[in-house]
């Protein structure tokens, strides 16, 4: 397929697939006129570059993690022991983030509480009033 319908197919913008090739993360087949080509296990590759930046780690090392990388069409899993202290800090980063975010949250949660009007009983009370309000 062109990459207009790769696009299409996997909601990935033209703009990000030439760069996952600039990045050396996708390597599309070129025909004789220059378009590139992508086949169904390009389609893969781009899932799996997607999940891998969903959770948090750089195209850099996604370029480095993805020739170590195995799949048939399920999550893809790391053959290389050599990354393991890597991802293992990827994801200590991204628990801390997390566990900051749930904290920021708490801390907005008390603040709505003491801001709630006399009379409203509930988080779930406010979220409905922003969501029915014009």
């Amino acid at each position: 397929m062109l990459i207009g319908a790769m696009s299409r197919h996997t909601g990935v913008s033209e703009r990000l697939l030439r760069y996952y090739e600039e990045q050396g993360l996708l390597k599309p087949r070129r025909r004789s006129s220059g378009f590139r080509e992508y086949s169904e296990e390009d389609v893969l590759t781009v899932r799996y570059i997607r999940s891998l930046l969903a959770a948090g780690l750089s195209t850099h090392a996604i370029a480095e993690l993805m020739p170590c990388m195995i799949g048939n069409g399920q999550i893809p899993a790391p053959v290389c022991t050599d990354m393991l202290v890597g991802l293992h800090r990827e994801r200590q980063r991204i628990s801390d983030t997390a566990a900051g975010l749930l904290a920021a949250r708490d801390v907005l949660d008390t603040v709505i509480v003491a801001a709630r009007p006399r009379g409203t009983t509930s988080p779930e009370a406010d979220r409905a009033s922003e969501t029915s309000a014009p």
